[in-house]
C-alpha cells in the first residue's frame, strides 16, 4: 500500500501542476515505491514461502512437489532481492525475472490446487467423526 500511495502522490503532484518545483518530491516518492516493492513483495514472499512451504511439506496436505517449488524458489528470490539491494542488478531485469519464476509458480500452483482439489485428508483427523448431536428443533 505504501508504494501505491507514493505513486498516486506523484500523479496528484502532476495533476496539480506543481511543475519543476515538485521534481525532488516526485523522485523521492518514486524511490519510496521502489523500496516498498523490494521489501513487500520481494522479501516477504520469501518468508511466506519458507514458512507455509515447510508446513505444507511436513503435513502432506498437498502434493509434496507444490511446497518443494516454494522451498526452492524462496532462496532464489532472496538472493535476487539481495542483489537488487546491493546494486548488482536492477529490480526489473532478466536475472530478477528468472529468480521470480519459481515463487510465481509456487503461488499459482498452490492456489489452483486448493481451489480445485483442496487439502488432502489429514492423518490426524481421519479417525475423527462428527459428534452425535440432537437437532435443535423437534
Amino acid at each position: 500500500m505504501t508504494g501505491v500511495i507514493a505513486l498516486l502522490s506523484v500523479v496528484t503532484l502532476r495533476q496539480a501542476g506543481a511543475g519543476a518545483d515538485a521534481l525532488v518530491a516526485s523522485q523521492t516518492l518514486v524511490a519510496v515505491y521502489n523500496w516498498a516493492f523490494l521489501f513487500g513483495p520481494g522479501f516477504m514472499a520469501c518468508v511466506n514461502a519458507l514458512l507455509l512451504g515447510s508446513l505444507l511439506y511436513r503435513s502432506g496436505l498437498v502434493p509434496r512437489i507444490i511446497p518443494l517449488i516454494g522451498l526452492i524458489g524462496a532462496p532464489l528470490l532472496f538472493v535476487s532481492d539481495l542483489a537488487v539491494l546491493f546494486g548488482i542488478w536492477d529490480q526489473v531485469s532478466l536475472p530478477a525475472g528468472i529468480a521470480t519464476v519459481p515463487i510465481a509458480l509456487w503461488e499459482v500452483s498452490l492456489g489452483v490446487w486448493l481451489v480445485v482439489k483442496g487439502f488432502k485428508p489429514s492423518p490426524i483427523t481421519t479417525g475423527m467423526t462428527a459428534a452425535e448431536t440432537r437437532p435443535a428443533y423437534h
